[in-house]
This record gives structure tokens, sequence and C-alpha cells, in this order.
């Protein structure tokens, strides 16, 4: 089994073949290894953790909702301290997007000192500033993947959304979740044998369903 942690930059589609006429790169430009596929996806304008492997258990195994793989994303949205801590409180109990709420979220506001420590690489082109709306940070983990969750779900509680990025995507296997340490946007790595040994027990003891 092959496996790859990939570090998607901004504009890049969470596939190999490009679209007609689509301003978005896509993955062949990055990854050169052959019959890999994204075990889930982020959306051109989102950046982070993509996980692509060759076998089709896996990738169903960690894209099925049914079995709640915490996904830990870190978005700047528009919105000051006080408005992030109430829209963090709706986060949390889940919100109606498209007619239909949303799982109880893992949410929290990003500290200063922790944002720095992380070193964030600049987005590629850069967020545009505006002098007269603040901004902040906040932490979401999900255990579904509906089509452009976060944004829609900060959006309804007043916190558009500005920068997403997924940063860790956790195995349920009681270890860290794997993240991007080491990978600079555009970078990939195949999977070590630690890590590929927890994918693999995943498969041999799955959980069942939202355990």
């Amino acid at each position: 089994m092959t496996t790859l942690l990939f570090h998607k930059p901004y504009g890049v589609l969470s596939q190999f073949s490009p679209e007609p006429a689509s301003r978005w790169r896509s993955l062949a430009e990055f990854i050169e290894i052959p019959a890999v596929y994204a075990a889930g996806r982020l959306d051109a304008d989102s950046e982070g953790l993509l996980l692509l492997t060759s076998k089709g258990r896996l990738q169903q195994r960690l894209t099925d909702p049914t079995f709640g793989h915490w996904r830990r994303y870190w978005a700047q949205v528009e919105g000051n301290a006080a408005q992030l801590q109430v829209g963090l409180g709706q986060l949390c109990q889940g919100v109606l997007i498209q007619g239909q709420r949303t799982r109880p979220a893992r949410c929290r506001a990003l500290p200063a000192a922790e944002l720095a420590a992380a070193a964030l690489p600049a987005r590629e082109p850069p967020i545009r500033h505006r002098i007269n709306v603040p901004t902040s940070w906040l932490e979401l983990e999900l255990r579904e993947g509906r089509n452009r969750q976060v944004r829609r779900m900060t959006a309804s509680v007043g916190l558009p959304t500005l920068r997403l990025i997924r940063v860790a995507i956790d195995l349920l296997d009681g270890k860290p979740p794997l993240d991007l340490a080491g990978l600079a946007p555009g970078e990939w790595r195949h999977a070590n044998s630690t890590e590929s040994e927890r994918l693999d027990q995943i498969l041999r003891h799955a959980p069942s369903p939202g355990d």
C-alpha cells in the first residue's frame, strides 16, 4: 500500500485531472506517484493536509462519516474577539447549514502565541487585508465533511472565513493525529513505517461506526 501526506497549497484541486478552462492547478503538477487517490478532499481555495493512498479500503475508511475521524482546521475569519466567542459557542453545538444541522464540533480561539509558534507560511496570493475589518483565528475539529462545510458553518454565525487550513487528521487509534510537520506547501512525503502500520491497524481492527 502506498500512502502519501501532501501539504496542498491554495489554488490546487484535490484531483489529478485538470478541469477544462479552470484557473486551478491539479495534483499532477506536484505528485508523480501512480495510482494514488485523495482520501477526502480539500477545496481548491483551501490548504493543508491531504492524504493520498493506493488502497481503496483505506480511502473509504477515512472518508466514511459513520466512522467520524476528527479533522482539525485552522480558519482565519472576519470578526473581533467578542464576535468570535459568541460564534464559537454556536459552532460547538452544531449549526444549521443547507437545511441540516451539523454534528457538534470541537472549537476554540487560537491564542496568538500558538499561532506565532506554528509559523504558518504565507498564502499565495495573500489574503486581502482591510484596515477596518478585524480578523481572528479559530480551531475547528469536525467528524464530517460536507461540501465547503467549514466556510458555511463560520458564515452562518457571522464569521466569514478568509483562509482555511487543514492541519491534522485523527486516526482514532489513541495516538497523535497525522499532521503537516515538516511539509511546506507543495511538498509531500511517503507515510513512514510507524504511520503505515497505524493505517494498516485501523483497517484490521476497524471500530464500530461512530466509536
